[in-house]
């Protein structure tokens, strides 16, 4: 399968490496010249974590190719992973240009974080055949893709997509309704803004809300969802009994929740409380972070086939 990369920054230099680890071919596009040199810089460095997942082309640049002109970049391709900057107009002048040469039966598949479905669908002459595909940052490792369509695509689209992902490894979910922000964005944003309010309110500094969640729920989040990590404490009662039990204290801190804009006084008070690291310090803790996220990915994978029964094969 010919795969394109519209946009190669940090999401669509992820993208290619996940894309060549699965053994497909990939031109990669962006107006920056230089942008190859950090595509196969980032193909070559996650080519470790990849491997350790089970991908047996992770590092490979044999099936890979750049371009600076879009039009050549879709030339072939099934599948378009638009990941260009978060700008509406240049998106449309993107779409404008590549469709009159795209493969009749390819489809738009758009990395975007926030702007809707409809937003975009409106470049194209036949909008059936975008969907946003939103992966969770770094998409090479993280599981997570958020697809949505909507009224104006059919159907089959949605499932030839979603099986597409499972296919690459990674863990796809439908979203039945367009929302700015998808899913993960918006729980990740409103738990930023509570750790914000706790901070500014005194309760805690914010390296230490980090290593609150860090050691406390983010540890069971990655096993199971608030639904059923709730359900399961409270035993054969399920949920209805979490909710009989402690529903009274969550309303409460619900109504006290607190609310923060990320005006100058935020700004600099974020600045006062959280030390930058340098950049050496940074791709240590990226390292760091892939490594055990990879340890994390094949936990679960190994610890399924045992509950399940499965024979576990690897990515090709």
């Amino acid at each position: 399968m010919n795969i394109a990369v519209l946009g190669s920054g940090t999401i669509g230099q992820s993208w290619c490496a996940l894309f060549l680890a699965a053994g497909y071919q990939v031109t990669a596009f962006d107006p920056k010249a230089s942008r190859e040199t950090e595509i196969r810089e980032f193909v070559s460095n996650s080519e470790a974590p990849l491997r350790a997942l089970g991908y047996s082309h992770a590092g490979s640049l044999t099936d890979f190719c750049f371009t600076t002109d879009a039009v050549k970049a879709v030339e072939g391709a099934q599948v378009v992973q638009e990941s260009a900057p978060e700008n509406l107009a240049l998106k449309k002048q993107l779409y404008r240009l590549i469709e009159p040469v795209l493969d009749p039966k390819s489809l738009v598949l758009s990395s975007t974080s926030g702007l809707t479905l409809e937003m975009l669908q409106t470049s194209f002459s036949d909008p059936s055949r975008i969907l946003i595909a939103h992966p969770f940052n770094p998409p090479h490792l993280i599981p997570l893709v958020e697809v949505l369509g909507n009224e104006l695509t059919a159907p089959d689209h949605i499932r030839w997509t979603l099986s597409f992902y499972e296919r690459l490894g990674k863990v796809p979910i439908e979203l039945k309704k367009s929302i700015p922000g998808h899913v993960g964005n918006r729980l990740q944003a409103v738990l930023w803004q509570e750790v914000l309010h706790l901070a500014k309110e005194g309760v805690a500094s914010l390296s230490d809300i980090d290593k609150a969640i860090v050691n406390g729920p983010g540890l069971r989040w990655a096993i199971c969802g608030p639904n059923q990590l709730f359900s399961l404490a409270a035993g054969a009662e399920g949920l209805e009994g979490f909710i009989d039990h402690l529903g009274p204290s969550f309303q409460d801190w619900w109504s006290e929740a607190g609310h923060v804009e990320l005006d100058t006084d935020t700004r600099q008070f974020i600045k006062r409380n959280y030390l930058s690291v340098d950049e050496n310090e940074q791709r240590a803790i990226k390292a760091y972070r892939d490594h055990l996220i990879c340890k994390i990915l094949n936990e679960k994978k190994l610890e399924n086939s045992v509950l399940l029964g499965d024979h576990l094969d690897p990515p090709t």
